[in-house]
């Protein structure tokens, strides 16, 4: 495939924030479902159940705070997206609110975290494909979907956005259709059923484990909610992106509360939350109760197009975040080179290439050890970024109400006090990690990788600072582009 690498310094991001040469071919009804599919995960239909184990009926207030917190954070990137359209992803509004540590910080650890997942996504799938093929090695199996995928993206980002559409439209299609006929049974509408709420009380009360479970579960929860974020990359690559973000904003806070609020009502009415078939799969056990045939099969076929699609958008992502670190001059420059598509290829082969190397390491050394692992190393680096988006809000809000009140044309809800409660909140999620002893090395692991991409940040301004024309070329580049923001 023909390639043209992309102009150096000079490669500024145009007005709408999408980087010259990059293929806008992205459409609003993508970036909506980019938007939705990813916060729906494989992490909904399967370890949505250990949640419901360790909370009770009263699992809803945890997702329901949960789903909050992620529209709350949506509604900055878009009110800062409005603000500010000269600017591309989330990383940039942090660079340019919190400065440039912080920008470089949150776009490596971002991308590491995609990377990480990307291999995780692809064993997840190749286990999900065990169900019909029990003997099928799962090294070869992730490679085989992975390379898939990583074609998908290579070829446009167009085909990134169709693949991504329809692997949402399933998901959402079964939640819909499971809070649907989850309804019916709940209210009598079932042959030989009656309205029926006991389940939410009867089994040591709505909060049988205490209130104290429910604040605790939301560490685990906020894992399997995270993802709406990247539809912020994917604008960039769209013909509107500032209009592209709002929508998805929107659209992403009614639809999180209706399908995880949903889901989870239907589950902890219809079965005893703790039911060992809950834990195991929240979904099928629900299905199974209802009579519905082949509830394995039919789970096993959306969890594996859940996989997919986390799959598809963790190429996707990752390959965008380091790109755009690439263009800053904080990635190696070769990573800029675009092919006649517009994609970045070389971003896209490199991030894969990390996900083949995590799927290898099933094969060749032990592979939850290794997973465990690496898993932990990036526990909390969505929080981490998550709270710097809230900061970077918080900060620009203040001066543009000072500076610029005509460009809030999407203002976040009571601010400044929800936005200080998110904040808060994120804090209070990352002591609880602290606290709580299954979740202290996912903290732990990750202050060290953050201690390592500090060291890189250190390193790259050292040689800056000793005039390295390359570094310094781009540098001066980054300030002639701000002064002219600025202006």
């Amino acid at each position: 495939m023909a390639t043209t690498p992309s102009t150096a310094p000079d490669a500024a991001p145009s007005a709408t924030g999408a980087s010259p040469g990059l293929e806008r071919t992205l459409k609003q009804r993508h970036l909506s479902m980019i938007a939705i599919g990813g916060v729906i995960g494989a992490g909904l239909f399967m370890g949505s159940g250990t949640i419901i184990n360790s909370t009770g009926p009263a699992v809803m207030i945890t997702f329901a705070v949960t789903g909050l917190l992620i529209v709350c954070v949506m509604r900055m990137i878009a009110e800062m997206a409005v603000a500010n359209p000269g600017l591309g992803s989330f990383a940039d509004y942090i660079r340019d609110a919190l400065g440039p540590f912080h920008g470089f910080t949150a776009s490596i650890m971002y991308w590491y975290f995609w990377v990480i997942v990307v291999g995780f996504e692809a064993v997840a799938g190749a286990r999900a494909v065990q169900f019909w093929w029990p003997n099928a090695p799962i090294w070869l199996t992730g490679v085989i979907l992975l390379g898939a995928l990583t074609i998908t993206n290579v070829i446009s980002v167009g085909f990134y956005g169709e693949f991504e559409y329809w692997f949402a439209a399933v998901k959402v299609f079964t939640i819909i259709a499971f809070i649907v006929l989850g309804l019916l049974y709940i209210f009598g509408a079932w042959p030989n059923k009656s309205m029926d709420f006991s389940n939410l009380t009867a089994h040591g009360g709505f909060f049988p484990l205490g209130f104290g479970a429910v604040v605790v579960a939301i560490v685990t929860a906020v894992f399997s909610m995270m993802g709406a974020e990247i539809s912020t990359l994917a604008a960039a690559e769209s013909r509107e992106k500032v209009r592209g973000v709002v929508r998805a904003a929107n659209s992403t806070a009614i639809r999180v509360l209706l399908f995880f609020v949903g889901s989870m009502f239907v589950v902890v009415t219809i079965l005893p939350y703790n039911d060992p078939a809950v834990g195991q799969s929240p979904y099928v056990a629900v299905m199974s109760k209802l009579g519905i045939p082949h509830t394995a099969d039919i789970m096993n076929i959306v969890v594996l197009v859940a996989v997919l699609s986390c799959l598809n958008s963790g190429v996707f992502t990752a390959s965008r975040m380091i790109y755009s670190a690439a263009r800053r001059g904080e990635a190696p420059r070769q990573l800029t080179v675009l092919n006649h598509r517009g994609v970045p290829i070389r971003a896209t082969l490199i991030s894969c290439m990390v996900g083949f190397a995590c799927v290898g390491a099933t094969a060749f050394i032990a592979a939850d050890t290794v997973f465990n692992f690496l898993l932990a190393t990036c526990g909390a680096v969505v929080l981490y970024v998550y709270l710097l988006i809230v900061c970077s809000h918080i900060k620009k809000r203040f001066e543009f109400q000072r500076t610029q009140p005509e460009v809030l044309q999407v203002k976040m809800w009571l601010f400044p006090g929800l936005s200080i409660v998110c904040a808060l909140s994120i804090v209070a999620i990352l002591v609880a990690m602290v606290i709580d002893p299954s979740q202290r090395n996912n903290i732990t692991f990750s202050i060290g990788v953050f201690a390592l991409v500090a060291l890189v940040y250190a390193i790259y301004r050292r040689q800056i600072a000793q005039g390295a024309p390359a570094w310094a070329a781009i540098v001066a580049e980054e300030k002639r582009r701000e002064a002219d923001q600025s202006a």
